[in-house]
């Protein structure tokens, strides 16, 4: 009972903290970002491979042309709506870190605690994954031995840390640079698509199923659709380093859903134009195929040269977000010296600790493990992060939000019954790896106790 009451007495102080902290404590971040970075980082931590691949299932699940494109524009909306709850915390709070900053003002330091970890690692292990394709494509398309791969993938890894190291300004202009590079990567696929296509059209499409199965068809689809749509929350991760986040991360995130929402549905006419939906059904990557099409044999060096350059951007936003997270967790106390912040606004040692983290992942091939692991307590997030706007709005009704969630507490309620239903779903499709990230939470507690700041030690507020 002593200990319950010492986390609940330890919680309120944390939440008392934070309200009564500064709009912008500086931590050594300089705030020098501003809405075109925002839009960068968003396009870049969103699209990768997922454009590539989810159209092939969502064509086998809703086969006719109106409920394919409908489906990417739900999710659009979707994407938006979360956008819409999330820009309320993030401006309320205007400090990097993402998730982890929220949830201690929220729910207390331990559910702090236990979501930035998390988020750390599953971001670590997807930054891994984007630089072994890229190893995995430039070892093809170069002719080496499979055995490059992942020293490529390395060097990818080191090379962004390496930038980053530098300042908060050259790491920012290379997403910029390779965010506009995965832009018109794109909108080359997308022209080709509509120049050099033969002009199908929407043909092949077939009866879509009825009743039940169409539910349940439809729910897979837009579950698809939206895993592909995530990454809208990238600014959150920089919101310190703003020079203007009352107004920069709401134009960042709606702009970025919106920027990427329009690549997404030229992506899919383009694709409906070239090829017909029954041929696009069940494929692993449509881009491969609609490249086929319209370059021929040279059709699939095309889509690997446009995964590298998509993904390189994601790499980059990858790592510039571990770092933020890893240096926010230092500030909190659960990391001691991590916190150290170079003149160019850099947390170094957060930065090279999170590229050691994604090198060792690389070498030893554990990040699949990571990312099975860690894949319920990402789902779990956004569940958490919907609720805190509820919370927060009944605690702290009075607090400085420069920006309210539109529609509340109907939108933000929407978009918490869609994340509680798909943290259900992800639970019940890999029940295994569930229980084990369970297990994990279990485990987190003692964890929590022993690396927590102990009692007299200065802690910055959320």
């Amino acid at each position: 009972m002593a200990s319950d009451s010492a986390g609940v007495t330890e919680a309120r102080a944390a939440r008392e903290e934070s309200a009564r902290a500064p709009a912008r404590p500086s931590l050594g971040l300089l705030a020098v970002l501003g809405v075109v970075f925002g839009l960068s980082v968003t396009v870049g931590n969103t699209i990768g491979s997922g454009i590539l691949r989810t159209p092939g299932l969502v064509a086998q699940l809703l086969p006719t042309a109106w409920l394919f494109i409908g489906v990417w524009i739900l999710g659009a909306l979707y994407a938006a709506l979360g956008a819409n709850a999330l820009a309320e915390l993030a401006t309320m709070m205007p400090e990097s870190g993402g998730y982890t900053v929220y949830l201690r003002r929220s729910m207390g330091p331990y559910a702090s605690f236990v979501i930035g970890w998390s988020d750390w690692l599953s971001t670590c292990s997807s930054a891994a994954l984007a630089a072994l394709v890229i190893g995995e494509y430039v070892t093809i398309l170069a002719g080496f031995s499979k055995s490059f791969t992942s020293t490529i993938a390395s060097a990818v890894i080191l090379a962004f840390a390496l930038i980053q190291w530098r300042g908060v300004k050259t790491g920012s202009f290379t997403q910029n640079l390779t965010a506009f590079l995965k832009t018109l990567a794109f909108a080359v696929l997308i022209g080709a698509c509509f120049v050099l296509g033969r002009g199908i059209g929407a043909g092949g499409a077939t009866k879509p199923p009825t009743g039940f199965a169409f539910l349940a068809a439809f729910v897979l689809a837009m579950q698809a659709v939206i895993f592909t749509y995530d990454g809208y929350n990238g600014i959150v991760y920089f919101s310190g380093e703003l020079r203007n986040p009352a107004r920069d991360i709401p134009r960042s995130m709606f702009g970025g859903v919106l920027s990427v929402a329009i690549i997404y549905l030229l992506v899919n006419v383009g694709f409906l134009y070239v090829l017909p939906l029954d041929k696009m059904a069940g494929q692993p990557l449509v881009a491969a195929t609609a490249a086929k099409e319209i370059f021929g044999a040279k059709g699939d060096a095309v889509i690997r040269i446009l995964t590298i350059v998509s993904l390189l951007s994601a790499v980059n936003a990858y790592q510039l977000m571990t770092s933020r997270v890893l240096h926010r967790l230092s500030v909190f106390g659960f990391l001691p010296a991590a916190d150290y912040v170079n003149r160019g606004g850099t947390p170094v040692i957060a930065l090279f600790l999170s590229a050691a983290v994604c090198l060792a992942m690389v070498i030893t091939g554990t990040l699949e493990i990571v990312l099975a692991v860690t894949a319920f307590f990402f789902v779990a997030q956004y569940a958490l992060i919907f609720l805190s706007v509820f919370i927060l709005r009944r605690r702290e009704p009075a607090a400085p939000r420069p920006f309210r969630a539109v529609g509340h507490p109907w939108t933000t309620g929407l978009v918490l019954i869609f994340s509680l239903g798909f943290l259900v779903g992800a639970f019940f499709a890999d029940t295994r790896n569930s229980i084990y990230s369970l297990i994990m939470l279990a485990l987190s507690w003692p964890l929590y106790q022993l690396v927590r700041p102990k009692a007299g030690r200065p802690v910055p507020a959320a």
